[in-house]
């Protein structure tokens, strides 16, 4: 049996990585502060004998007998992460080094959840790893996209001077259950906006595009990452069919059935014109690609909303 760390794994994607590790036989530790995460991500897995929930910070250390490490905690919608953006950046440089210290002193693999951010508002197309992207270092986005780009540069160095075994996932924009209501990202924004009649908030004209990829599918590319013997990546996992936000919205509407009119505001300062993912080393290093479609992925999102957002409306209410 595994023993299996995931830092924050009470939030989306660190909740169905328990999931799966749980299903595989693991002996897991989900670790969270809670700041974008949330109980009742996990609550299915509180009886769970081989399942431990640890409230902690990994800008702290924590020390554990581990044999993998799924870093996976940062908030990852631009509504958190911008919230507190030096707290942003030292979950993702002290918190990395602290992961990365606690796998050297274990002997431990480590995989890290990166983004597509570290290639900014890139000028290659689509990504592909070896692309260095184009960041504004300073921006309002700067504390996730640079936070990011050194806790990679963290991962290999401990790589290259310790010998510790690292895997660099570069995870483009996912989605599926267990979003959160106020999550901030494009897909949960329009479905929750759809479902309640509001009008879909557009920034720019929606030309710009994204590639989304169902949560199921990314699950099996991280799992996979992480079995994977001599291979430290960056590899991207991610879907490589691309639609416009104007697209995104309109599927949207039609799929709930919305009457929802579509409002267009400003771009925020440094947003992306294009983002789409060269999967070839997915394909060939791992035997990965996605499976789910757009709009299967989104009718199981929207059945997901339509009961959590009874919930957290209910919830608000008293």
């Amino acid at each position: 049996m595994k023993h299996q760390l995931v830092t924050g794994g009470a939030g989306f994607l660190g909740s169905h990585v328990c999931d799966a590790l749980l299903k595989e036989g693991g002996d897991v530790i989900c670790l969270d502060n809670f700041f974008s995460g949330s109980k009742r991500n996990i609550r299915d897995q509180m009886t769970n004998p081989y399942f431990e929930l640890i409230r902690h910070d990994v800008i702290h250390p924590f020390f554990a007998e581990v044999d993998e490490i799924f870093h996976l905690a940062c908030p990852a919608s631009p509504i958190h992460y911008q919230v507190n953006a030096i707290k942003t950046i030292k979950t993702n440089v002290m918190g990395t080094v602290n992961m990365l210290g606690l796998a050297k002193r274990t002997g431990a693999r480590i995989l890290i959840t990166s983004t597509s951010e570290v290639y900014g508002d890139p000028e290659l197309h689509p990504q592909r790893e070896d692309y260095w992207g184009h960041v504004n270092p300073i921006g309002l986005r700067s504390c996730y996209d640079e936070g990011k780009r050194v806790a990679e540069s963290l991962m290999m160095n401990y790589f290259r001077q310790n010998g510790v075994q690292v895997r660099i996932a570069r995870v483009f924009n996912t989605y599926g259950p267990r979003m959160a209501v106020e999550d901030g990202r494009v897909v949960s924004n329009f479905i929750v906006q759809a479902l309640r009649g509001e009008p879909l908030t557009v920034y720019g004209d929606g030309s710009q595009t994204r590639s989304f990829c169902f949560v199921s599918d990314m699950i099996r590319g991280l799992t996979a990452f992480m079995k994977a013997e001599d291979i430290t990546g960056p590899i991207n996992i991610g879907n490589p069919d691309e639609y416009t936000i104007l697209e995104l919205a309109e599927r949207i509407i039609h799929l709930t059935g919305s009457s929802s009119p579509i409002h267009h505001k400003p771009l925020p300062a440094d947003d992306p014109t294009r983002r789409c993912p060269d999967i070839t080393r997915a394909e060939e290093q791992l035997g990965w690609r996605p499976e789910i479609g757009l709009d299967e992925g989104l009718e199981r999102t929207i059945r997901f909303f339509k009961s959590s957002l009874e919930e957290f409306d209910a919830c608000r209410k008293t």
